[in-house]
């Protein structure tokens, strides 16, 4: 399945895929793989899913380790890092892919407003979506600085772009993190590593996937798509694997929409 000779070809950097284990995250490092990468990093807060998907990569020649770490935890991020380069000895692409509600979706409530809302509330949205991020970017970076190269390519979310009812503490980190992106795109360009985020609208996942049984609810939020469907794991993994690669080579600190038309971006 490698692509060598296309501008698209990794050329044998190691990325790091965090939330790896499934959905979004589960293509993202198979599409690296497939174009060849020299490793794949599979992350996940649960090791059965990271080994599960680390096969998959494995099956495409490459060589794939799984590594179960809490991203919104530095010590475990430190510790997955440190056993990335002892294994590979580098950190070319960075994907901080690790978000929505945590491993653990019925921890977060859209049931009340903000205005009700308690300080131990915000806690499952900040601990992925920002100091996830925030986290493994911190582990990342100097190994990619010994290089001289690196790539950080971070997903969020068309609610940090234009705000979404309900989920107010979700938006605000994924709009964070989308401006911390530009500063470590602005601050890291003379070391030769660039940062961009993908914002993604609602794209299939195993969680989605109960909501599209629900005709009714389905055909409404299809409505406010132009392209009228929900996006698929494969058009992120696209995107991100132009972010990882030298096709992007001038582009730095940007956000791209992946969102079917939801939004638009000037």
């Amino acid at each position: 399945m490698s692509k060598v000779g296309n501008i698209l070809d990794l050329d044998g950097r190691v990325a790091l895929v965090t939330g790896a284990g499934q959905g979004v995250g589960r293509q993202i490092a198979l599409h690296l793989g497939s174009y060849n990468a020299g490793g794949v990093i599979v992350n996940d807060f649960y090791r059965e899913r990271a080994e599960a998907v680390a096969a998959e990569v494995s099956e495409l020649g490459v060589a794939a380790m799984p590594a179960q770490a809490d991203v919104g935890d530095f010590k475990s991020v430190q510790g997955m890092v440190d056993a990335a380069r002892k294994r590979f000895g580098r950190i070319d692409v960075l994907v901080n892919n690790a978000g929505n509600f945590g491993p653990d979706p019925s921890a977060v409530s859209f049931s009340k407003p903000f205005y009700e809302t308690e300080p131990s509330d915000w806690i499952p949205w900040l601990n992925v979506n920002m100091y996830g991020v925030l986290n493994c970017t911190r582990c990342a970076l100097p190994l990619m600085k010994e290089n001289h190269q690196g790539s950080i390519v971070t997903i969020i979310s068309d609610a940090g772009r234009w705000g979404d009812v309900g989920s107010e503490v979700y938006a605000f980190a994924k709009a964070g993190a989308a401006g911390f992106m530009r500063s470590v795109a602005r601050g890291m360009a003379r070391h030769g590593i660039r940062a961009n985020s993908v914002a993604i609208a609602t794209t299939r996942t195993p969680t989605l996937e109960q909501t599209l049984k629900d005709e009714e609810r389905t055909k409404k939020m299809l409505r406010m798509y132009p392209l009228h469907r929900v996006g698929e794991p494969t058009d992120v993994a696209n995107m991100v694997l132009f972010l990882a690669s030298d096709a992007s080579s001038w582009i730095t600190g940007q956000t791209y929409p992946v969102n079917g038309g939801f939004t638009f971006s000037l």
